[in-house]
C-alpha cells in the first residue's frame, strides 16, 4: 500500500473521508466525554433535582464547545509538530484538509456559543470557563512545553470541571473528591506524556516534539503516572473511614472493593502505555478499551452496593 493511500484510510481500513468529516473531526467531538466530570458532584453528593441536572447539563455543553475552540487553536498552534507525529499528522490542520484561516473562525465561533451559555447559567460559571480558557491556551500557546508543570496543568484542568459541576449545581466541594481528583488526573496525565515519550523511543528520536522531556526522562514519567494513581486509590481508602461518609452510603464498606479495581486499572494503564499500545490520550483509549468497561461495570456495582439499604 502506498503512503498516499494510506493517509486516507484508518486502521481498519476504511475510508477516513467517509467517518471522519474534517470540519467534525477538528472539533474532536470524542473529547466531550471528558466533561462528564461536570456531572461527579451531583453524583458523589447524590443531589438529582432538576435544577441540579439542568445546570448541570448546560454547564456541560458550554464547557465542550469551549474545549473544542481551545483544541483548534491547540492545532493551529502544534501545526508543525503534529506533521512530525506518526498519528497526529493526520489532523486536519496538519494534512492540510483544513486551513489555518479557517480556524481561527472555528475557535472564534465556538468560544463565543461557549461563553454565552455559560452567561446564561450565572456569572460563576462564566468565570471558571474563562479561567479555564485562559489555562488552557496558556498551556497550548507555552507551558505544555515546561517540564512538569505541563503535567501539573493537565491534572488542574480535569479538576477545574468538577469544580465547575459543583459551583453550578451549588453543591459543596468535598476535599476528599478534590484530593482524589487531583492525585488521579495527575496520573492520567503523566500517561499521556509516557505515551509521546514511548513514541519517541519507537522513532528513534532523542526529544519529545514541543515538549520539554528527553526519551531518558520515560522512567521517571513512568514512575509518577503510577505513584500519583496508587496515592489516589489511598485517598479513596481512607475516605471510607471518614465520618462523612457514613452521611451518604449505607454500606460504606462495600466501597472497598473499588480500590482494587483502581489498582489494578492505574497498573494496566501504564502497562500498556509501556509496551506501545496507548492512544495519545488514555481518556479515548478507556472509550474503546472493553477491560476499562468491565473494570467500570465493577465500580459501579460496588457504589450502589454501598448506596442501597
Amino acid at each position: 500500500m502506498n503512503h498516499k493511500m494510506s493517509q486516507n484510510l484508518n486502521v481498519k481500513g476504511v475510508p477516513v473521508a467517509l467517518i471522519n468529516f474534517p470540519y467534525v473531526k477538528v472539533l474532536r467531538p470524542h473529547q466531550w466525554l471528558k466533561n462528564i466530570l461536570i456531572f461527579v458532584p451531583i453524583l458523589t453528593a447524590h443531589r438529582f433535582g432538576f435544577d441540579h441536572v439542568w445546570n448541570s447539563l448546560l454547564a456541560f455543553i458550554a464547557f465542550s464547545v469551549l474545549a473544542s475552540g481551545v483544541y483548534v487553536i491547540n492545532d493551529l498552534v502544534d501545526i508543525e509538530a503534529d506533521r512530525a507525529h506518526p498519528r497526529k499528522r493526520y489532523r486536519p490542520f496538519a494534512s492540510g484538509a483544513l486551513a489555518a484561516t479557517q480556524g481561527i473562525w472555528i475557535a472564534g465561533g465556538l468560544i463565543a456559543v461557549a461563553f454565552s451559555i455559560a452567561l446564561y447559567v450565572g456569572l460563576p460559571l462564566a468565570a471558571i470557563l474563562l479561567c479555564y480558557f485562559l489555562i488552557s491556551t496558556a498551556y497550548s500557546m507555552y507551558l505544555k512545553r515546561k517540564l512538569v508543570i505541563d503535567i501539573c496543568v493537565l491534572a488542574g484542568l480535569y479538576t477545574v470541571r468538577i469544580v465547575a459541576g459543583g459551583v453550578v449545581a451549588g453543591v459543596p466541594l468535598s476535599e476528599w473528591l478534590l484530593a482524589f481528583s487531583i492525585f488521579f488526573f495527575l496520573s492520567l496525565a503523566a500517561v499521556k506524556r509516557q505515551s509521546e515519550l514511548v513514541d519517541g523511543v519507537a522513532s528513534g528520536e532523542v526529544k519529545a516534539h514541543g515538549r520539554g522531556y528527553h526519551i531518558n526522562d520515560l522512567p521517571i514519567i513512568s514512575n509518577m503516572a503510577l505513584s500519583a494513581g496508587y496515592v489516589s486509590v489511598l485517598i479513596m481508602a481512607l475516605y471510607i473511614n471518614s465520618p462523612e461518609v457514613v452521611t451518604l452510603y449505607k454500606r460504606p464498606h462495600a466501597i472497598w472493593g473499588v480500590c482494587p479495581v483502581l489498582l489494578y486499572w492505574t497498573t494496566r494503564m501504564v502497562f500498556v502505555t509501556h509496551r506501545g499500545a496507548m492512544h495519545d490520550d488514555p481518556i479515548v483509549y478507556a472509550l474503546k478499551d472493553r477491560v476499562s468497561y468491565y473494570c467500570l461495570a465493577l465500580i459501579s456495582f460496588f457504589l450502589v452496593g454501598a448506596i442501597l439499604p
